[in-house]
């Protein structure tokens, strides 16, 4: 596929999310609310989190296959990866998610400086701006777009998991490959994806400030340009593996 692809990913994304905008944003509160509510569980909440991934995911899979086929998302579908036998197969994904989170946190533990983590962890002062090490700043960079790198490669694994009932090793396998075959096209994808929002912000901070309104602003911004990117990943899914068997023969025009 040629690079440019990524763009029209990102084009077919925003048309779904246009044609039912409510109801996606509803998907993403619920979904939020119910990893707040499970990360609050002692010892295990977070961990639980991580692998549980896959199944919120499919959540917005699953509800971008419905606008596609012209059906009207319901609330219900937030549950689509947490009835079994998927939530067992998508649970077995999430502990591979769990398994990479682990190691990328033991490699930032290595790379990075405790000391520049404890600093820009807390609020800074004015009168006694810490030193800024570059050395670090790039280590911190490098390993941010690794943790991005993993996330979409694996960002595949749990619809091919749920629909194409892959087991979870081959699911990664082809999701992985998928996308290193297909780097270039992610790149343009994140990077259109990450210049849009990035302009947006800048536009939004020059008329609203930096008050609490601008925050909040911020706040849903960047929570509808989450939503954009896995629409335009539902749209990657598509172009590589074929739509997924839904349950009308009906479908819509993506880049409307």
């Amino acid at each position: 596929m040629p690079a440019i692809t990524g763009w029209t990913w990102l084009k077919e994304g925003t048309g779904l999310f246009r044609k039912q905008p409510a109801a996606l944003t509803t998907l993403l509160f619920a979904n939020i609310l119910i990893s707040l509510l499970i990360s609050a569980i002692p010892f295990i909440g977070p961990m639980l989190t991580v692998v549980l991934i896959p199944s919120f995911s499919m959540a917005f899979m699953q509800a971008c296959l419905m606008i596609e086929n012209g059906e009207r998302v319901l609330p219900t579908v937030a549950m689509t990866g947490f009835r079994q036998p998927a939530l067992a197969q998508l649970c077995k994904v999430g502990l591979i998610y769990l398994g990479v989170s682990l190691l990328l946190t033991v490699l930032a533990r290595f790379a990075v400086d405790p000391e520049f983590v404890r600093q820009f962890s807390q609020p800074v002062d004015p009168k006694n701006v810490p030193q800024v090490d570059l050395g670090n700043i790039l280590t911190m960079f490098l390993l941010s777009i690794l943790n991005v790198s993993v996330l979409i490669a694996l960002s595949f694994a749990a619809p091919l998991t749920y629909w194409q009932k892959m087991t979870p090793g081959k699911a990664v396998f082809y999701s992985f490959f998928a996308v290193l075959k297909s780097a270039r096209v992610f790149v343009v994808l994140l990077t259109s994806w990450f210049a849009i929002l990035f302009a947006v912000l800048m536009v939004l901070m020059l008329i609203l400030g930096g008050g609490n309104v601008a925050r909040v602003a911020i706040m849903w911004l960047l929570f509808l340009f989450m939503l954009l990117l896995q629409c335009a990943l539902y749209a990657g899914y598509r172009h590589i593996f074929g739509k997924p068997a839904g349950s009308s023969a009906r479908s819509v025009d993506l880049t409307k």
